[in-house]
């Protein structure tokens, strides 16, 4: 029992420190990509280069002074920012860093909850996030707060049923849930020179899915539920100090997230990069290491893509958002998802 226990706390401690240690980076990026993209100067005077800046931010927010309106249903206006982070941190249980490896005769999986059902788990575990968000709008008890947080679950719900159509396409053509199934069966090659990614098997899936991930994270150009001009700042409007702070680092973690579901399903997840081989077959106790790697280089990328997606699309109208959902996302996810099921039925046969 105390074997399983310290097998569980070192790999919730890993996962946990792996997405929350890179949140000052991936904001560093993202200043530094606004400014780049639009001819600015970006961060420059906190270090050297303006490096130092998150850790500046992360300290105006330590000693921002708490202010809890007089309007707000207090409990549940604290609790709020705190469920809504670990709703977002959630998923990460389930999401495989690297390869199973064995110490001693025990095979050990690198997630902390290991099933079968994993990519099922990992969408169900990211559902969740919109409780946070609705309970915040709630408790805020202000007009624009409750405006956000009935967009932003509209908005997720509306967009989950798009993604939840690419995830039964790809259960199909893998014949498996396991995330670990699909990684390996990715390793494989199409006409022995183009890799079996889930990008090449399922390209109107991966386009669904791409699209349906901005809508989740509330990114732009689906960020309407924090629209500054129509709703000041969204369902947090309330919020300052480290509650805000906390809505801020769960957008992050969610990001991740949805972009390591992302390139564990179409993009090989923690498949080793090309040449990567060189280096394992001289050092072949590296191969969990460069597959950590590899995995973490190909979430990087996404991150920067919703950087770059932000400041190169406009917004959309809400209007525009939902019909997009419900009118075109939808029925092509539907009907991917039958051309996927005939063609596997026809090739068995």
């Amino acid at each position: 029992m105390l074997d399983e226990f310290l097998e569980i706390l070192i790999k919730t401690v890993v996962i946990l420190a792996i997405p929350l240690g890179s949140i000052p980076l991936i904001l560093q990026m993202e200043r530094r990509g606004a400014a780049w993209i639009q001819k600015r100067v970006g961060p420059n005077r906190v270090g050297p280069y303006g490096l130092f800046q998150p850790l500046a931010d992360v300290f105006k927010f330590l000693f921002k002074e708490e202010v809890v309106p007089s309007h707000v249903k207090k409990f549940f206006y604290i609790i709020a920012p705190i469920l809504s982070l670990l709703m977002a941190l959630l998923p990460l249980a389930g999401l495989p860093l690297c390869a199973p490896f064995f110490i001693g005769d025990q095979k050990v999986y690198p997630e902390v909850f290991r099933s079968g059902l994993g990519i099922f788990y990992v969408f169900a575990a990211t559902a969740l996030g919109p409780y946070g968000i609705l309970l915040a709008g709630w408790a805020s008890n202000n007009k624009f707060s409750m405006l956000g947080a009935l967009r932003a679950c509209a908005q997720m719900i509306s967009y989950e049923l798009a993604i939840s159509t690419t995830i039964v396409a790809i259960f199909f053509i893998y014949g498996s849930s396991d995330l670990h199934v699909m990684v390996e069966k990715q390793n494989e090659s199409l006409y022995g020179i183009i890799p079996a990614w889930g990008v090449f098997l399922q390209p109107v899936g991966c386009v669904l899915f791409l699209v349906g991930i901005f809508a989740e994270s509330n990114r732009l150009p689906f960020d309407l539920a924090e629209g500054e001009s129509e709703l000041v700042a969204g369902y947090h409007v309330e919020y300052s100090s480290m509650k805000f702070a906390l809505f801020y680092m769960a957008e992050y973690v969610h990001m991740i997230i949805l972009s390591t579901l992302f390139v564990t399903i179409f993009f090989g997840g923690y498949g080793l990069l090309p040449g990567m081989g060189f280096v394992v077959e001289n050092l072949p106790s590296s191969i969990y290491f460069l597959q950590a790697i590899s995995l973490i280089s190909k979430v990087a990328i996404m991150m920067w893509f919703f950087v770059w997606v932000r400041w190169s699309i406009p917004r959309f109208r809400y209007d525009q958002l939902m019909n997009l959902g419900w009118k075109t996302l939808l029925p092509i996810g539907l009907v991917n998802l039958l051309v996927t099921v005939i063609v596997i039925y026809l090739r068995s046969n």
